[in-house]
Order: C-alpha cells, then structure tokens, then sequence
C-alpha cells in the first residue's frame, strides 16, 4: 500500500530517520514506503491508528458497492449449505495485544 498524507512543508524532516519519507507525485503529499504507525511506535500494518480517527471524506474499501459491477443474486440454499460448512470459533484476545489496543473486553 501507499498511504498519501497532507503536509504543510513536505520534504522538511527533523532527522535522518525520517529518510524514508518522500514527495508525493501530487502536490502538497508525502508518501512512506513501510509501516506507519498513530500513537503506537510499533505498528504491525501498514496503517495502525491507536485512537479515533477523523474522515472528512469518503473511504473506499474492495467491499464498496461503488467498486463492484454485475452484482446479482445468489441460489440461498447453495449459499446456506456453503455457510454451514465453515468452521466457527470463539477466541480471547491475547493480553499484550488487547493492552496496546486499548481493548478492555479481551
């Protein structure tokens, strides 16, 4: 992935560790090839952000109906024999991960 920031002085950073960051091909972007972490030094994605986040815009996501052509309905019964078929399961957070994410109910 390549994630697109606004910056207000792209280019400009406090110390050589910051080398990976580049101009964007848009003006007024930056853009970071590795993981960017919000409020967390150790993101394990992409983008982890530990906190809320504020969108003033739309989020385009693979499961957009924007995104998708020829949607039609499905034969349910074949549906509802492929579900029964799945395997369910229960699971608790580990502590170390709820504790970072701020998760209280593990």
């Amino acid at each position: 992935y390549d994630f697109f920031f606004q910056a207000s002085n792209p280019g400009q950073f406090e110390n050589d560790n910051d080398v990976l960051w580049q101009r964007g091909h848009v003006p007024e972007t930056i853009v970071y090839h590795g993981r960017v972490g919000i409020n967390t030094d150790a993101p394990d994605e992409a983008l982890v952000v530990c906190g809320n986040a504020k969108v003033m815009g739309r989020v385009m996501h693979p499961s957009d109906s924007r995104a998708k052509q020829n949607i039609r309905e499905v034969d349910t019964n074949e549906q509802l024999r492929r579900i029964a078929q799945m395997r369910l399961v229960e699971y608790d957070y580990k502590p170390e991960f709820a504790s970072v994410m701020g998760i209280k109910n593990t």
